[in-house]
């Protein structure tokens, strides 16, 4: 088999952890564009209360990602993952049950604390080889916007169905699905080590949380998820007064959703291709600003919020799919799993903020104070953006450099630095990997390969 293609196991692992991934973010995603209005029948609401509800699974997914991936580390990959999702099914059955508004926090809670992403990542690691890992990460990371575009859509249609408790229930299975794919579909590794392209790694905290640049990025994806969480509390109650029935939601959010994905693919396309991340970042931060500026004053009329919609959607896509690629292209190359975990703990815990401080501000001042809220941080996220350095438009490579003594490491560091391309090396001595960071339009693949083991 040619090396430039996966292996069957390679792919059956990406396809089948992907799939995982795919029944727990859908399950999370379902109730954003139903719960809002849902909740105003459950005892004890009160708005705070429901925007709590709606973020406070980011809290524990925050929480708990890092750590639990580290314990796969220690006792296994496949333990780690049924457990976390069984905390899932279990959360989505006390939520499905509650007949209170604390009850359902209580519910979702426990959702986020079954937090398996970094486990799921470290498994892909253990399953592939160094030079396909990235396109299985990049296979599993798709199922995400993919859960999120379906679930706009198939939320309120499910809603009419079942309602949003029959949604919890679902979730609940969709999380034992996730059990069965892990078991039944997903190989076992022959072995499991830390993989430091994958996860985080304790000793690197420090300097990822010291990179003033990474820093920029970690509170850009805080931003995003919280401004998008907060809308949710207030677009489903919006989108009803307009006049448009609940059940009918869907509608609006599969045209909308059509039109943004459509919409942000040419400009990523152009950011990565042009090498004009940097400006295309910066435009779709402003373009969000301008649509939470537009919801303030024209959140009462419908064709207003239909338009505000496709052009928020259409720069959070953007968004989504080049934030990774700049925490990519920023970290340094033996941190880079560090600094995607952090990132990754960053966009949960704004998921929380934006429920809460959402809740909490649409009890106060209405909508319009919660789009206000939203645009004053997305203007300030532009103004970090704009002082951000231009990345640098470097691939990420492994060479596996098999069992090394110190002096040897240090040899290979030097000898990888004089070839064509490589801009930055590390080479591990436990694990017997060099990571590498390369310009691609310059390298010599042919000399890089003869340091293969």
């Amino acid at each position: 088999m040619s090396p430039e293609q996966m292996t069957p196991r390679e792919r059956r692992a990406a396809i089948s952890l992907a799939g995982i991934f795919a029944t727990r973010m859908l399950g999370l995603f379902l109730i954003l564009p139903v719960f809002a209005l849902y909740a105003e029948d459950l005892e004890g609401v009160t708005p705070t209360l429901v925007g709590v509800a709606i973020g406070i699974y980011g809290l524990t997914q925050a929480l708990f990602q890092i750590p639990f991936g580290m314990l796969s580390d220690r006792i296994g990959r496949k333990p780690v993952i049924v457990a976390g999702l069984l905390l899932f099914a279990i959360g989505s059955a006390i939520a499905a049950t509650a007949d209170t508004i604390n009850g359902v926090i209580i519910g979702r809670t426990l959702q986020g604390s079954g937090a398996v992403a970094a486990a799921i990542m470290a498994l892909a690691a253990d399953l592939t080889r160094e030079d396909h890992r990235p396109k299985a990460m990049a296979i599993i990371g798709m199922t995400i916007g993919v859960s999120f575009l379906i679930a706009m859509v198939a939320g309120p249609v499910l809603d009419g169905w079942v309602g949003v408790p029959g949604i919890f229930w679902l979730t609940a299975v969709l999380a034992l699905a996730g059990i069965a794919i892990l078991l039944l579909a997903v190989p076992t590794p022959a072995s499991s080590r830390v993989h430091r392209d994958a996860e985080a790694v304790p000793q690197q905290f420090r300097q990822v949380l010291a990179d003033t640049q990474l820093l920029r990025l970690d509170f850009g994806i805080l931003v995003l998820h919280l401004v998008l969480t907060a809308g949710f509390v207030v677009l489903p109650l919006a989108l009803r007064d307009a006049g448009l029935v609940s059940t009918d939601h869907w509608q609006l959010y599969l045209p909308v959703m059509a039109i943004a994905m459509a919409g942000a693919i040419p400009f990523i396309v152009l950011a990565e291709k042009k090498r004009l991340m940097k400006p295309i970042v910066i435009g779709g931060i402003a373009l969000l600003g301008l649509s939470e500026i537009g919801f303030i004053f024209l959140h009462d009329s419908f064709w207003s919020l239909a338009v505000l919609m496709g052009l928020f959607f259409i720069a959070f896509n953007l968004m989504e799919a080049l934030m990774p690629s700049l925490i990519a292209k920023t970290a340094r190359v033996q941190s880079k799993g560090t600094a995607m975990g952090v990132y990754s703990s960053s966009q949960f815990v704004g998921a929380f903020i934006g429920g809460a401080a959402g809740g909490g501000l649409y009890g106060q001042f209405g909508p319009a104070g919660v789009f206000l809220f939203c645009a004053i941080l997305l203007a300030v996220w532009w103004l970090l953006a704009i002082t951000m350095k231009q990345p640098r438009y470097l691939a990420s490579a492994m060479v596996n450099v098999g069992p090394l003594d110190p002096a040897r490491a240090a040899e290979l560091e030097s000898e990888f630095r004089h070839v064509d391309g490589v801009e930055e090396v590390y080479v591990e001595l436990d694990d017997g990997i060099a990571y590498l960071r390369v310009d691609n339009a310059k390298l010599d693949h042919a000399e890089l390969d003869r340091f293969s083991a």
